[in-house]
């Protein structure tokens, strides 16, 4: 028999044994996130103290749908007309998030050769069924597309259009338990005139045929206008469809719920801004962590900033789901701004997607795309090694601005304010050439290094307006010695007398990367269509050769 003494001291052991793995795991978070930040990370969600503040992505990851499969969560959004698109995000607590693919490389329509502002992959949904990843999207000109992997990281097979279709967006699969299938969709009225209605379609078991032109479940123009973003789940019976309304930065979240797929659905607002400044909250997905907690991602649409994805815990009551918290005590819930991390079990290691790209591997990083459907005789990552060679190209061509070229290689806005760093080194046998860093938007400016007859200059250009084929503009030129710069962007956020969030941009030039000097005008970044202000490298000529292009080092954050 154990004495009383023995047991105390087992207990103290045990005491001790769980203080020193507290410890331990708060010691490699903290310093988790130490090594993020000087690796140039530039917004981590992850406090390292077992709580987490929203967004969980401060980028614009719009219309983001994410789902759990074993212990690992997948997530992809909306990618439009740039690619590679779908972008697949993977997660093992739902804080700290990673890209490890895209689904689609390049678009499977011709025109989508031209840049497409504002179409193509509209809000996606990602569903795990049989052994294999589905995701579906609505393209509001063309129909309803899938594609499907057996691993998310790919390969992906090609897209299939699995219904042609105009105005059909915000398409979800579902799955039943009898092996009926069935497919949710909401309309986009630009293309139909319809905003307000949820319509259900029957599918084949295998989710490559839609059987039917669908039943009309949901329209109440009244109280929950602009109706999108469905997304169906099943619980205790009840078939529940998430929806939010309003429209993306006034708008609201619905609950929809039946006992039957076709309805009729009781209608329940559970989220909203409220009293705080999360505007929207807008679309996205119910997921349910392996210790049985429910949590909801949606996103935030933050003007230059883009769609930022927050993370909101939820509950149930009554078979309806409650999220946030109710601060104003009105029965709606409202977003959260920092909150406990979800149970997943364990504990895991900080990381956030990526953005930095030290140009060292054969191909780019995950984070950047392209304004269009691409070609690989853009760029190369072999001829220098270590480098990223840009060739040149003829942007300016018979037009006003770049707003429709597609050879701009950008990534999203990676924080509220942040530094961004290059090292160019410009060919010297085009005395067209120019190359440096980019801005996008519905306005956009261009930064950099030119080649002219009378040496290398800084420049920096501006365009107003560019969605309307406004003149693109030189406003500051300066001589610098060498074809060899760094360029760094520094964005700084400030606020309207409305609270409207601003990104005010600075430019300087380096000749050793260490001592900076300002140049041109402050530039205030603009969004695009449905998507937000980018930031990137171009490389240009009037009239390019293969001996006219620039090679980039690096690109940084910090």
């Amino acid at each position: 028999m154990i004495s009383h003494s023995t047991k105390r001291f087992y207990h103290l052991l045990l005491v001790i044994f769980f203080i020193s793995l507290f410890t331990s795991i708060s010691f490699s978070q903290s310093h988790g996130i130490k090594n993020l930040k000087e690796r140039g990370a530039v917004w981590i969600p992850d406090s390292g103290n077992e709580t987490y503040t929203n967004p969980i992505i401060q980028a614009d990851y719009s219309d983001p749908d994410a789902i759990r499969v074993g212990d690992d969560y997948y997530m992809t959004s909306s990618s439009f007309s740039h690619f590679p698109g779908l972008p697949i995000l993977h997660s093992k607590d739902l804080v700290n998030w990673k890209i490890i693919s895209h689904a689609v490389s390049n678009y499977p329509l011709p025109e989508f050769n031209s840049v497409q502002h504002g179409n193509g992959i509209w809000a996606p949904a990602i569903r795990f069924h049989k052994g294999e990843f589905y995701i579906y999207f609505g393209d509001p000109d063309n129909g309803v597309f899938m594609t499907k992997a057996k691993d998310p990281r790919g390969p992906w097979e090609p897209l299939q259009l699995i219904r042609k279709a105009k105005g059909w967006i915000d398409t979800c699969p579902f799955w039943d338990e009898d092996g009926n299938a069935y497919l949710v969709h909401a309309w986009a009225r630009s293309r139909s005139g319809i905003k307000h209605i949820i319509t259900v379609n029957k599918m084949s078991a295998d989710g490559k045929t839609i059987l039917d032109d669908g039943v009309k479940v949901f329209c109440d123009s009244v109280n929950h206008n602009t109706m999108e973003g469905p997304k169906v789940y099943k619980r205790n019976g009840f078939y529940y469809i998430f929806a939010p309304a309003g429209g993306v930065k006034p708008g609201w979240q619905t609950i929809l719920r039946s006992k039957n797929i076709y309805g009729p659905y009781e209608a329940k607002i559970v989220l909203e801004q409220g009293s705080t400044k999360i505007n929207g909250p807008h679309q996205g997905a119910w997921v349910q962590t392996q210790t049985g907690e429910d949590w909801f991602i949606h996103f935030q649409d933050r003007y230059a900033y883009g769609r930022i994805v927050h993370l909101q815990p939820m509950t149930w009551e009554n078979d309806w789901p409650v999220m946030g918290e109710d601060y104003d005590k009105n029965g709606i819930g409202e977003p959260v701004a920092t909150f406990k991390k979800p149970n997943v079990g364990k504990k895991y290691s900080v990381s956030v997607p990526q953005t930095n790209d030290e140009f060292s591997e054969n191909k780019l990083g995950l984070q950047w795309q392209w304004q269009s459907n691409f070609t690989n005789d853009w760029v190369s990552l072999k001829e220098r090694k270590g480098w990223f060679r840009f060739y040149s190209q003829p942007y300016l061509n018979n037009t006003k601005n770049i707003y429709m070229a597609s050879a701009l290689l950008m990534q999203k806005f990676p924080a509220p304010s942040f530094e961004a760093v290059t090292k160019v080194e410009l060919s010297s046998g085009d005395v067209n050439a120019n190359a440096g860093i980019v801005i996008f938007g519905y306005d956009y400016t261009r930064f950099g290094i030119k080649k002219t007859l009378d040496g290398y200059k800084i420049f920096q250009s501006v365009c107003i307006n560019a969605e309307k084929g406004t003149e693109e503009k030189n406003i500051s030129v300066k001589d610098v010695a060498s074809n060899k710069v760094y360029l760094k962007a520094t964005v700084l956020e400030s606020f309207s007398e409305q609270g409207i969030p601003i990104a005010k941009c600075k430019f300087s030039f380096s000749a050793d990367g260490k001592s900076f000097e300002q140049i041109g005008n402050e530039f205030i970044a603009k969004e695009g269509r449905w998507v937000g202000a980018k930031i990137g490298l171009f490389s240009e000529s009037a009239n390019p050769t293969k001996s006219s292009f620039a090679d980039f080092d690096w690109f940084r954050f910090k």
